[in-house]
């Protein structure tokens, strides 16, 4: 049984992840146990309990604006926090696995695969892709760019003109499960459709809204790399 030492365990997508009963051995730790902006920190789990990889859930992401509001905490927690992980699975042997995000990609053209371009468009993509950069840097890696959501929605309205690939985080451990021992760089996410269609299905009484330029229109990915698999 693989051991599997999961940042952020206390998030959650992780909080998804305990409840699977796969062969996997996870350890789960919190940021007491474990901090990604302290090298040593990182470098003392590794010795301590000798994962074969690290799953990097660790991070800031919501609310949205306090990557504008706070870029040095952003910078901090997801590029070199990110950064430092990587520096530790390089020099330990571990592998490394990174969740980045759907909005590295520009959202104007829609259909995104994983050789396009990237461009993200707020800074919260910018801090995610510069930690994705750090773990592409490293080959013993596997890059996931999701585009992920807790369940319930947790918005009362929902953009009617923005096509996503939005998935609950309980749907997408399925998914995640079955690529777990790759490498390389996926697009991982659900049906390209608008965030409004998607909240709907779970919540009837979400309101349309309409993005004016504060959201591209079209962030969907192309997901057939992934379902070949």
């Amino acid at each position: 049984m693989k051991k599997i030492l999961v940042t952020g365990g206390d998030g959650r997508f992780a909080g998804e992840l305990k409840k699977s009963k796969k062969n996997f051995q996870f350890l789960f730790l919190n940021k007491k146990q474990l901090d990604i902006s302290n090298l040593n920190s990182i470098i003392n789990s590794i010795k301590k309990y000798k994962p074969k990889t690290i799953l990097h859930l660790a991070g800031l992401s919501r609310p949205m604006d306090i990557h504008e509001k706070n870029i040095s905490k952003s910078i901090t927690l997801n590029i070199v926090g990110t950064a430092n992980l990587v520096a530790a699975c390089s020099k330990y042997k571990v592998k490394i696995i990174y969740f980045s995000t759907s909005y590295i990609y520009p959202g104007k053209k829609g259909n995104y695969n994983e050789n396009d371009s990237l461009l993200p468009w707020n800074n919260y993509g910018w801090s995610k892709l510069g930690g994705e950069c750090s773990v592409q840097m490293y080959k013993n890696s596997l890059i996931l760019r999701a585009c992920m959501t807790q369940k319930p929605f947790v918005h009362k309205e929902a953009y009617s003109n923005v096509k996503s690939n939005f998935i609950y985080h309980e749907d997408l451990v399925e998914i995640f499960l079955k690529v777990i021992n790759k490498k390389g760089i996926y697009n991982i996410g659900g049906k390209s459709q608008s965030i409004y269609n998607f909240a709907k299905k779970t919540n009837s009484n979400i309101k349309k809204k309409y993005s004016k330029g504060e959201f591209p229109l079209n962030q969907n990915m192309n997901l057939k790399k992934i379902y070949k698999l």
